[in-house]
């Protein structure tokens, strides 16, 4: 009897979308369409006022939030009328929805809009859109160019940051004395920020007249240590302090995969007779490889946003030898004021971005596939 009252319980009764009247689920289609129609009669009237189209408008965007606000609760209130359960359900995914719209693809679609604009903080001629002139101006961009390269150069350092990393790590899998002080020690690095990074060690112990470096340098003979002022060396110098901060990022992560190891498998390679580099190349290593290559790609992506320390030390010299693409568009943003132009590399390098990420991901997965086969 009990189940049997169950079942007519409505608050343990889910309906369905069959169970809604066909006239609920109007009124709720009209309810959101109508607020998006609203919304959309707003942006429409506000964006042809700005743009100088029409004399009336609003005089701020304000009207536009509150507009979308109401669009949200219009949203919430037709999910309800028209869906019933299915809609209550959906209210917890909502607000994840919401946010992605608002937060991500809106100012996406609205900073694809001021890349094909000529929008110039320091001209009084405002925004105004100019097709793919800016597109032109970056493949005939020298300085753009350079920075893409210098990124080809950070990137390929992440090899040698990877060695650095793996060396310490199985250094600190190993029983040595005072291990887990070491381990900490290690992480110092990555726990400051690269702006203090920047700070400390280029414009402080680097510092040519009094920094410790240089008189390190002219100590052993570098009669003039200038480390930031020969492209080469500059170069260099960035890629240290870089690897630096991060490489205890890559040791950490590759630690954790050498404790998960099984340590049977080592116990048997020592057992059969084989030498430490044999143990390493033909059993460690090959089983470390999905957590390499997991390090490895994060690390490419923190390498892609490099930025800081070149503002903060360099700011892009000697003559954009220490350039990023990151920081370049920093000074098209901050030293230029071009919006339009710097919006313009900023999309061009998520695209670049995410095609090189791409890439990578799939040579690992066929990397992986090859080895799980072999």
């Amino acid at each position: 009897m009990a189940g049997k009252d169950l079942e007519h319980d409505r608050l343990y009764t889910v309906s369905t979308d069959e169970d809604i009247p066909a006239g609920r689920k109007l009124q709720g289609r009209i309810i959101f369409w109508s607020a998006s129609a609203l919304v959309i009669a707003v942006f429409l009237i506000q964006g042809l006022h700005v743009a100088g189209k029409i004399d009336f408008g609003f005089q701020n965007w304000r009207p536009a939030l509150y507009a979308i606000l109401l669009w949200s609760m219009a949203l919430c209130t037709s999910l309800i009328i028209s869906r019933g359960e299915a809609g209550k359900k959906l209210l917890f995914v909502l607000p994840a929805f919401l946010f992605t719209v608002f937060m991500v693809i809106f100012p996406t679609i609205f900073g694809l809009y001021i890349a094909f604009t000529d929008w110039n903080l320091s001209s009084f001629a405002g925004q105004k859109f100019n097709g793919t002139a800016n597109l032109v101006q970056m493949w005939h961009d020298p300085y753009f160019w350079n920075a893409l390269l210098n990124m080809v150069f950070y990137v390929l350092a992440i090899i040698v940051e990877y060695a650095i990393a793996f060396g310490l790590a199985l250094l600190l899998n190993a029983e040595i004395r005072a291990r887990k002080f070491f381990r900490v020690a290690f992480l110092i690095p990555f726990m400051l920020s690269p702006v203090a990074v920047s700070w400390m060690i280029g414009k402080s112990l680097g510092e040519y007249r009094f920094g410790p470096l240089a008189g390190l340098a002219r100590f052993l003979g570098w009669s003039q240590p200038t480390f930031f002022t020969d492209p080469v060396i500059a170069r260099i110098s960035i890629m240290i302090m870089d690897a630096w901060t991060y490489i205890p990022f890559m040791m950490i992560m590759l630690l954790a995969g050498l404790q998960a190891m099984p340590k049977e498998v080592q116990e048997a390679a020592r057992v059969d007779g084989a030498t430490p580099w044999q143990a390493f190349w033909k059993i460690t290593f090959p089983l470390m490889l999905p957590v390499s290559i997991t390090a490895i790609l994060l690390r490419v992506i923190f390498k892609l946003k490099l930025a800081d320390i070149v503002i903060n030390v360099t700011s892009g010299g000697p003559g954009g030898a220490t350039d990023t693409v990151t920081s370049f568009i920093y000074r098209e943003y901050r030293e230029r004021s071009n919006v339009g132009y710097g919006t313009m590399l900023a999309f061009v390098y998520l695209v670049i971005i995410i095609l090189f990420i791409t890439l990578l991901l799939k040579l690992a997965n066929r990397w992986n596939s090859a080895n799980a086969t072999e």
